[in-house]
């Protein structure tokens, strides 16, 4: 990326959070931007995401943007909202599709950079993420509706784009990793260590090889 001033769109969990870490070691001003949604573990995460960012706390860091987009009713009973029949460490990847996620990450976030003048919006979606609204194809449709919209020229950018978990792991070694979270049913404040997300958090480790500092309950 050759933007001097962009946004990360950055939750708490482990992509967005190395995506963050990385682009402060060479872009003089980044706005991370967080949407809440209103989803059953948002309050854990976002204590996570503020120890992360005072750990990563330089000039360049800009404050932190929160964005309301609740969903509940739209979502209804999902477990998502609910915190109820959350899939485990035996269900398939897809069983934790949250219907239009990115619509509603990008709708405001790349509003909010045209507003603001803010010409890039930077997410650390992965090569192998499966999920149809995370295909290059739809990113470059959504930035153009949004320019359009807007008569602008904001840029959604995908530096791990082309990368798998392992190497974007690899490439955050030296991040502060234990202040992010990947889990969606936490138990107060640690991982569950039962849930779809946190096998893979611990498959992800396993497989680069790195020491996971994450505080499981189980």
């Amino acid at each position: 990326m050759s933007h001097e001033t962009l946004a990360v769109l950055i939750s708490g969990g482990l992509d967005s959070a190395i995506l963050l870490g990385d682009v402060l070691r060479r872009t003089l001003a980044v706005f991370p931007i967080y949407i809440r949604c209103g989803l059953s573990w948002e309050a854990v995460e976002f204590a996570y995401l503020e120890r992360y960012l005072d750990a990563l706390r330089c000039p360049g860091l800009k404050p932190l943007t929160v964005l309301a987009q609740p969903i509940a009713d739209v979502y209804g009973p999902h477990w998502s909202i609910t915190g109820r029949d959350v899939p485990d460490a035996d269900t398939p990847d897809d069983a934790v599709f949250l219907p239009g996620r990115n619509v509603l990450l990008l709708a405001k976030s790349l509003l909010w950079c045209h507003l603001h003048r803010v010409p890039a919006l930077a997410l650390g979606s992965l090569q192998t993420n499966p999920f149809p609204d995370a295909t290059p194809e739809f990113f470059a449709g959504f930035q153009n509706l949004l320019n359009q919209a807007m008569q602008g020229r904001v840029e959604v950018c995908l530096p791990f784009g082309g990368m798998k978990k392992t190497a974007v792991l690899k490439l955050g070694a030296e991040l502060p990793l234990e202040h992010t979270l990947s889990c969606i049913a936490p138990v107060g404040a640690l991982h569950c260590g039962r849930c779809n997300k946190c096998a893979e958090r611990r498959h992800a480790f396993a497989d680069a090889g790195m020491a996971d500092r994450t505080r499981y309950d189980a």
